[in-house]
C-alpha cells in the first residue's frame, strides 16, 4: 500500500498545515482537518459515486425483465445467465459497476490506517474525545459507525421485485453495519471518524443525486408526452 500511503500522507499533511495556520489548536485542527480531508477524497471518488448510482438505479429498472427471464427458463440456469447477460447488455448495466467504488475505498481505507498511525497525533484530541488515536471512550463514534453504515448501504440497495432478495440484501446491509460498528470499537477515532464523515457524504451524495436522476425521468416522460399529445 506504500504507492497509496505515501501521497496521502502528504496530502493529509497540506490539508492540516493550511487548517493549523488558520486554526492552531491542535485540539481543533486535526479533526477538522480529518473531515476537510474526507469532503476532498469523496469529491474525487464522486465521478464513481455517480457512475455506481446509475448503474444501481438500471439494476433497479430491469427487475421485472430480469425475473420474466428467470421464470421463463427456470430449467436451464446457463441460458437464463446468458438472458440475463444480454439483458443487461441491451441495457447498458454493468454487473459489477456497483463494486467499484468500494473496491476503490478499501484501499484507501487500509492507506490511512497507516497514516494516522505513523502522524505525530498523540494527545490530539477533537469535541468529546481527549485522544484521536485511541478508540472512543464513550462509543458515539463506533454507534455513528454503525447507523451511518445501515443507512448509506441501504439507500445504495437497488429495487427489487424480489421478496426474499430484497430481504436478503437488507439482512446483509444489517450484518455489515454491525461489523462496522464493532470494528470501530477497536479502530482509533481518526480511522471511524473518517468513516463515519465518509458515509454521511455518501448518504448526501445518494440523496441528491437521485432526485435530480429522478427529475431528468420525470422531464423525459413530460417530454414524451408532449410529443405524444402533438
Amino acid at each position: 500500500m506504500k504507492f497509496l500511503t505515501e501521497p496521502l500522507t502528504k496530502f493529509f499533511y497540506m490539508v492540516n498545515g493550511a487548517i493549523h495556520t488558520v486554526i492552531p489548536n491542535n485540539d481543533l485542527s486535526y479533526g477538522l482537518a480529518i473531515i476537510v480531508f474526507t469532503i476532498i477524497v469523496r469529491m474525487i471518488l464522486l465521478p464513481l459515486s455517480v457512475k455506481q448510482l446509475r448503474s444501481t438505479a438500471k439494476m433497479g429498472a430491469i427487475q421485472p425483465e430480469m425475473k420474466k427471464v428467470q421464470a421463463k427458463y427456470k430449467s436451464d440456469p446457463q441460458k437464463a445467465q446468458q438472458e440475463v447477460m444480454k439483458l443487461y447488455k441491451e441495457n447498458g448495466v454493468n454487473p459489477m459497476g456497483g463494486c467499484l467504488p468500494m473496491i476503490v475505498q478499501m484501499p484507501i481505507l487500509f492507506s490511512l490506517y497507516a497514516v494516522f498511525q505513523h502522524l505525530n497525533m498523540h494527545g490530539a484530541g477533537f469535541l468529546w474525545m481527549q485522544d484521536l488515536t485511541k478508540s472512543d471512550p464513550i462509543y458515539i463514534l463506533p454507534i455513528l459507525s454503525t447507523v451511518t453504515t445501515y443507512f448509506s448501504s441501504k439507500l445504495m440497495q437497488p429495487p427489487s421485485t424480489d421478496g426474499a432478495q430484497s430481504k436478503q440484501t437488507s439482512t446483509m446491509n444489517t450484518v455489515m453495519a454491525i461489523f462496522m460498528g464493532f470494528m470501530s470499537l477497536r479502530f482509533p477515532g481518526t480511522l471511524v471518524l473518517y468513516w463515519v464523515i465518509n458515509n454521511v457524504i455518501q448518504i448526501i451524495q445518494t440523496v441528491v443525486i437521485n432526485k435530480i436522476e429522478l427529475n431528468k425521468k420525470d422531464d423525459e416522460v413530460l417530454v414524451t408526452g408532449n410529443k405524444n399529445n402533438k
